[in-house]
């Protein structure tokens, strides 16, 4: 399979996961899809609460449940998508959850951050360049 091909996969399945999300508050609709070395796809959405600080991003829906499947490592593309012609990167938080799941698998895994009209693609260590993570709290 070519890069485009694979990469117009994951965010088609990022794409459909949005169709997902529990956005009442924002009415901004956002998929996530991650994509493992052994070929599996895990997938997230954003899920609001009224109570608007416990709201959780679709990146992070996807790595519980990819941790909750037994995930540890192995993250090798991601994909994000929102309801916008520009595409959506991972905020802050989510930059900060995929490292901690790239970094038990030593990987550095590609992004594509989707939008209606455009995909561009980055790599997590550019969008948290000097990351803390689980080798962080090592002496």
């Amino acid at each position: 399979m070519s890069d485009n091909m694979e990469r117009d996969e994951l965010v088609a399945v990022a794409r459909r996961a949005l169709e997902n999300s529990y956005s009442p508050y924002s009415s901004f609709r956002v998929g996530a899809a991650l994509r493992f070395a052994d070929g599996s796809i895990v997938t997230g959405t954003n899920i609001e609460n009224a109570s608007y600080g416990l709201a959780l991003c679709a990146e992070t829906v996807a790595v519980a449940k990819a941790m909750d499947d037994g995930h540890r490592g192995g993250l090798e593309e991601v994909a994000v998508i929102g309801e916008t012609a520009a595409p959506v990167t991972p905020c802050g938080r989510c930059r900060q959850v995929l490292n901690e799941l790239a970094e038990l698998g030593d990987t550095d895994p590609v992004v594509w951050c989707a939008g209606e009209e455009e995909v561009v693609e980055t790599k997590l260590s550019e969008l948290l360049p000097r990351a803390f993570g689980p080798g962080s709290l090592t002496a």
